[in-house]
């Protein structure tokens, strides 16, 4: 039978877990608010209580029209009628368990590898429970983490086997990254048919609410970053559309919403008037689900660590994931303290970021490479080749799914597909305050305005305003940095302005190449 494997809730009847609630009760409330398949787990009690709680759960599942399967004991699946069970490693083998239950039963098989995963799709599994992707406390004997790496791993095996076999990813699963594994374990011709939870269902207050809201997140995974392929790689064709969305940004003035240091705030706030957009500058996370819903960009500045601020930015971040929005981060200073490598690890961990932009000490850390400690926010002497630098940011950006930028005298920029190098930008921006944070701002909003292509995109941003900074930079009443800002503002908006009126010379100083990795 055909069965829609979306949401997957495995149950969970320990104290922890579900606490003094009922069971029948909490997965009637997660089918009403869309489970699509019911697994009965319970490591603990007697055949005898299994099969009453089983037959109470199969009343309901029928009910609804909802699969239910039992974990591990093929002879209560058969005692309650179950639609079949699923089978961890060390359980009944496959085999066996398809001549007891029939050749109709659904028999799902748990894979933590590849060769697990062959094995089962090849000996007749009905679907896959992958994982374990995050650390999670129902599960003691967890044999190792996969992330959502590992999860790609055997997707995209299974795919060039041609195993077109269902696929669900377990293992901490919860709203904060439904949608980023979904979108981020997708190979090439294969991604996961659903997601199996437990606590974050059962756990709950309100089931049904919590199932509503895993389904909703579910049905909005991030929109894949298209086109990346032909005539879409060539500078040219890319610097012919730079025009069109630099007037997309004037006309729709998106919202830019900041979460960012007081130190730049207000020089932030004037690059985005200047480029056409509205800024609003607001680190209070309560205000990021009203704000997300307004159709903008989020930028997350590290620039400050503390923990309100971490709650403060996992909230927005789950805000602007949940509608769609585009969020780019900036972990500034990620390297320089052991607190600001753990910021970074927890909020890569709570929420997708469709731009990462830093400097190479930054994007490196975030990528999981060791360098030398960083001083501070600045990057300080590079410590890699130009090669190194490029092949890192494709790697992370190949990894996370997303656009990937390390800035310094020449930007590297990769969607994982192309990559290029950026040769634009003026010296005294390294002298101000801030260029770097309102670099991000900058391209946020060019992100809101053109989701289609997010490298076109951060492209756009980016020379929009490193160009602006060689203009003003060469203006005869700049003698340093300090005259070097207000020329900087007068050019960003001199540039926006022109290009809503047809005038595009200043793309004619763009300085890119495509990079071949």
């Amino acid at each position: 039978m055909a069965i829609d494997y979306s949401l997957y809730l495995v149950t969970d009847s320990t104290q922890a877990i579900l606490g003094d609630k009922d069971l029948a009760s909490v997965v009637e409330a997660a089918v009403e608010g869309g489970v699509t398949v019911v697994q009965y787990r319970d490591k603990t009690s007697e055949t005898a209580s299994l099969i009453r709680m089983g037959k109470r759960l199969r009343a309901i599942t029928q009910k609804y029209n909802v699969p239910l399967l039992i974990n591990d004991h093929v002879a209560v699946a058969q005692a309650v009628g179950a639609d079949g069970v699923h089978l961890g490693q060390e359980d009944m083998d496959l085999g066996t368990a398809r001549r007891i239950l029939g050749p109709d039963a659904v028999i799902g098989v748990t894979a933590n590898n590849l060769s697990e995963a062959v094995v089962a799709a090849s000996e007749g599994a009905s679907y896959l429970g992958i994982g374990t992707v995050y650390a999670t406390p129902t599960k003691e004997n967890t044999k190792s983490i996969i992330g959502t790496a590992g999860v790609k791993k055997i997707l995209h095996r299974l795919s060039t086997m041609n195993m077109t076999i269902p696929t669900v990813a377990i293992g901490g699963l919860n709203a904060s990254n439904v949608q980023r594994v979904m979108f981020q374990t997708k190979a090439p011709t294969k991604r996961l048919d659903g997601v199996a939870v437990v606590s974050a269902i059962v756990a709950t207050e309100d089931p049904k609410a919590a199932a509503s809201r895993l389904k909703i997140l579910i049905g909005r995974v991030p929109v894949s970053m298209s086109p990346r392929a032909g005539e879409n790689q060539h500078v040219e064709k890319l610097l012919s559309q730079i025009p069109s969305i630099v007037k997309d940004l004037s006309i729709k003035s998106p919202l830019c919403h900041n979460m960012t240091n007081l130190v730049v705030q207000n020089f932030a706030a004037n690059v985005a008037l200047c480029i056409g957009a509205s800024p609003i500058m607001a680190n209070y996370g309560e205000e990021a689900k009203d704000l997300a819903g307004l159709g903008g960009a989020l930028v997350i500045n590290m620039g400050t660590v503390t923990p309100d601020g971490l709650t403060n930015y996992i909230q927005a971040i789950r805000a602007y994931n949940e509608v769609g929005g585009s969020v780019l981060f900036d972990p500034v200073g990620a390297g320089a303290t052991t607190v600001r490598r753990q910021s970074v690890r927890t909020l890569m961990s709570n929420g997708y970021f469709d731009l990462i932009k830093g400097n190479e000490n930054e994007i490196a850390t975030v990528h999981g490479e060791s360098m030398v400690q960083q001083k501070g926010v600045d990057m300080g002497a590079s410590t890699t080749d130009e090669s190194a630098k490029a092949h890192i940011v494709q790697k992370l950006a190949a990894r996370e799914r997303n656009v990937v930028l390390m800035t310094g005298r020449t930007d590297y920029l990769s969607d994982g597909d192309r990559t290029y190098a950026i040769k634009n930008g003026h010296h005294y921006l390294g002298n101000i305050t801030g260029s770097g944070c309102t670099l991000g701002t900058t391209i946020a909003a060019f992100l809101a305005v053109h989701k289609e292509d997010k490298l076109l995109a951060a492209l756009a941003g980016i020379l929009l305003y490193e160009i602006a900074a060689e203009q003003a930079g060469q203006r005869e009443d700049v003698k340093g940095p300090g005259t070097f800002v207000p020329a900087f503002l007068d050019q960003l908006y001199r540039v926006a302005q022109s290009t809503s009126k047809d005038d595009y010379q200043w793309l004619q100083a763009a300085n890119i190449v495509r990079i071949s990795i």
